[in-house]
């Protein structure tokens, strides 16, 4: 058994997966958060699903981990029968230095430390969780999985900004991607799915979640995705904007007065469907919509619409489309998203197999119909197994 501990940090909690990167069982999960504050909240989650709560100060990152070995000792399982061979760190930004698994060292740190200048909300608390990793297990490979590491593959058309070279160069302006992890372990689920010569299989993701991207993937390999430098581009998301006008930044801070901090706040947390409609889970705007509530209808619309632009752009850029898989929360369980998304898509061998899409499953499952050229797939994402994998592979 080939037990790998999966750690995915913030800033005030982290999440964490014991997982057998062999069979891909989960031996067990849990949640620490409100890290800080007063209160912490700690919840361990056994591999039989029985769930234990404690409600306790948290102060940092280390008291944290302290309370998950607890968790372990006291429910299971024991870490010494089910001892981690790596503890496997999800990290957002690897920039274009990180473009596989890495083992973590302190030049490796420096690193992350140094990118958090573009990803500020995210990789300073991954810090926080390998730091606090080592000394709870400080004998054991530490390994850093990022994010951005399988769209490494984009070709510079694609990640290309078309800016001043040498500022963009100077502060590293290019598009990253983001959502990595999700999409490699899609894809490669999805291509072994539906056989065949996975060479030249052409394949479009849709990660959809309360944060969304689309990459497209050929051969495997990502090249073209639409998260960019940060995770704001491309769709519309919960709170994010995607794409939107530079112009208008423009036009806000001369108008409205709009600091750039205000502009972050703005196009990160209170847009996107919160934006349009008031609120930024999916199952809320389209319950919202039924009850006849205008702007949430135009939200769902603007949403759909962003998602059919990216699928004609990327069947375009891959010459056609083979395989077309939904994944995360809104693509796995939105039956409504993924038949208006695909509506439009005929003229590229889309068909939708109605009572196949309305049908909820478990595992991959196929929504198109037997006579579409194009095979459409749901299929549940599990980073924490991708992750749990690539750091059992890079070791000795």
């Amino acid at each position: 058994m080939s037990v790998v501990l999966v750690i995915n940090s913030g800033s005030s909690s982290f999440k964490y997966q014991l997982v057998d990167s062999g069979s891909g069982s989960a031996l067990a999960s849990g949640l620490v958060e409100r890290i800080g504050q007063d209160q912490g909240r700690a919840v361990h989650v056994d591999a039989t699903g029985a769930e234990t709560e404690r409600t306790l100060p948290i102060p940092d990152h280390t008291a944290g981990f302290q309370v998950m070995l607890e968790a372990f000792a006291e429910h299971g399982p024991s870490l010494e029968d089910a001892a981690p061979v790596a503890v496997g760190h999800r990290v957002v930004h690897g920039g274009a230095r990180f473009f596989e698994p890495t083992v973590i060292t302190p030049r490796v740190e420096a690193d992350i430390e140094e990118l958090a200048a573009l990803a500020p909300l995210h990789n300073p608390g991954a810090l926080q969780g390998i730091r606090a990793a080592e000394r709870a297990f400080p004998d054991v490979p530490q390994v850093a999985v990022f994010d951005t590491a399988f769209h490494q593959t984009l070709p510079p058309a694609a990640y290309t900004y078309a800016i001043d070279r040498d500022l963009a160069e100077t502060y590293r302006i290019r598009r990253y991607g983001f959502h990595g992890t999700s999409h490699k372990y899609v894809s490669t689920a999805a291509a072994a799915f539906v056989g065949g010569d996975r060479e030249d299989l052409r394949q479009l993701v849709f990660h959809l979640g309360n944060g969304a991207s689309v990459t497209a993937v050929r051969g495997g390999r990502s090249v073209e995705t639409s998260m960019g430098m940060t995770p704001l581009e491309g769709l519309v998301m919960g709170t994010r904007s995607g794409d939107i006008d530079p112009a208008v930044l423009f036009t806000l801070a001369r108008r409205a007065s709009l600091t750039v901090a205000d502009l972050d706040e703005l196009l990160n947390t209170r847009s996107g469907l919160k934006g349009l409609a008031g609120v930024s889970d999916m199952r809320d705007v389209l319950a919202r919509a039924e009850a006849g509530d205008e702007a949430a209808s135009l939200a769902f619309e603007v949403y759909i619409h962003r998602l059919r632009s990216y699928a004609g752009a990327y069947i375009a850029q891959l010459g056609g489309v083979d395989v077309i898989s939904f994944t995360a929360g809104v693509g796995e369980n939105n039956a409504l998203v993924r038949r208006e998304a695909m509506a439009t898509l005929g003229f590229a061998g889309v068909e939708i197999d109605p009572l196949r899409n309305e049908s909820a499953g478990r595992g991959i499952r196929v929504i198109s119909t037997d006579e579409s050229r194009v095979t459409v797939l749901v299929v549940p994402t599990n980073e924490e197994l991708e992750i749990a994998r690539q750091a059992a592979q890079i070791l000795p």
